[in-house]
């Protein structure tokens, strides 16, 4: 039929437009904080560009919905600005008649959107919390960067070089200060040399000095040393912890914990949202909309980004059992639905085809001449 083929062909060719926009948008965003990170010592730089791939895999669903509200909105409102919709009507084709060839366009991507949101989603994120604890769990010397302030795994210590050689195992000017129970202990070296041991790794400090200060402050000595050994922190294990976002949707529905049902929500809350988009977008856009399509993509943004929004607040309250899952999804989502095919309804009738010719002539009516 040509209603619904050019209707999915001009959604098709938006929908691949504004993904390609959204994607680039995002992952900017996202080489900008990696890089921010990496720079303060708190990501491996070598693991840049797979922790890009992770993050852009896992963040592809929100992408994809926010793509599809965007492209449906588009095609709308340039239909409207273009009076293609004022021939449709007077055809007899409703307004109704939009959401089948809508959802005939929808309906692999919102399966997409599931598939990714609850088989991928924790994948990536698990792959993403292996490369941050790999590389916290590296030793205490190896966090050192010369002329930077590094804390150690546990806290506890603050290390400092001023350069090192280029075998990494020893440095010069070195500080240290360490917190104990009896009080804080400030070392200071004019080189270092890294030992390791049965029992841990050490750092043996040559030609410096030791400031001890009690707990209670009173009491304060320094020591100055020729040779000095001091033991750092034992390195992280692997897989101690696993975030609700990195387990498996399965695991999550075979523990119910409020953390678990709140990720869940999450979950598939993202795949109704984005069937939600779709009736959205045909309600959303005015009839005989002077605006101009800048506008109406910014108000489908926006309207988006508050759809969304709610969806994270939702989860929220229902991991601190401030409302129970059901109806946080029914309030929300079936709230939404319901607003959207209502909303549908009443412009269909407001609007349908014989309305929509009536209300044309009674608006653009013309006097008759008379000739005299």
């Amino acid at each position: 039929m040509l209603f619904h083929s050019s209707i999915r062909k001009d959604m098709a060719r938006s929908f691949w437009t504004s993904w390609v926009v959204l994607f680039t948008i995002v992952m900017t965003l996202m080489l900008i904080r990696t890089l921010g990170l990496a720079a303060d010592g708190k990501f491996d730089p070598e693991s840049l560009y797979l922790a890009l791939g992770y993050s852009a895999v896992g963040r592809m669903p929100t992408i994809l919905a926010i793509a599809l509200f965007v492209s449906i909105v588009s095609v709308m409102s340039r239909m409207y600005q273009d009076s293609e919709m004022v021939i449709w009507f007077n055809s007899g084709a409703g307004l109704l008649s939009f959401i089948k060839p809508a959802l005939r366009f929808a309906w692999p991507i919102l399966l997409t959107i599931a598939t990714l949101q609850w088989f991928v989603w924790p994948w990536s994120n698990q792959q993403l919390d292996e490369l941050k604890v790999r590389f916290e769990s590296r030793g205490d010397l190896e966090r050192i960067a010369p002329g930077q302030f590094k804390e150690s795994a546990s806290g506890e210590q603050v290390f400092f070089m001023d350069n090192d050689s280029s075998a990494g195992v020893d440095g010069n000017n070195i500080f240290v200060s360490s917190k104990t129970p009896r009080g804080t202990s400030i070392i200071s070296a004019q080189s270092a040399l890294v030992v390791n041991r049965v029992d841990g790794q050490y750092v043996e400090l040559s030609n410096g000095q030791q400031l001890s200060k009690a707990q209670d402050g009173q009491t304060t000595r320094i020591i100055e040393f020729e040779r000095h050994g001091t033991r750092t922190d034992d390195e992280v294990r692997l897989g101690t912890m696993q975030s609700s976002k990195s387990t498996p949707s399965w695991d999550l529905l075979m523990n119910p914990t409020p953390h678990a049902v709140g990720e869940l929500s999450w979950r598939v809350g993202m795949a109704l949202a984005s069937l939600n988009f779709v009736l959205l977008a045909l309600a959303v856009i005015k009839i005989n909309n002077r605006s101009s399509r800048g506008m109406s993509l910014a108000i489908a943004l926006l309207i988006s980004q508050i759809y969304l929004n709610l969806l994270s607040v939702g989860q929220g309250w229902v991991v601190t059992q401030q409302i129970s899952v059901l109806g946080f999804m029914v309030g929300l989502h079936g709230g939404v639905f319901a607003l959207c095919v209502l909303w549908l309804y009443m412009r269909h009738v407001q609007f349908d085809a014989t309305g929509w010719l009536r209300h044309s002539l009674l608006a653009t009516r013309i006097k008759p001449l008379t000739v005299s």
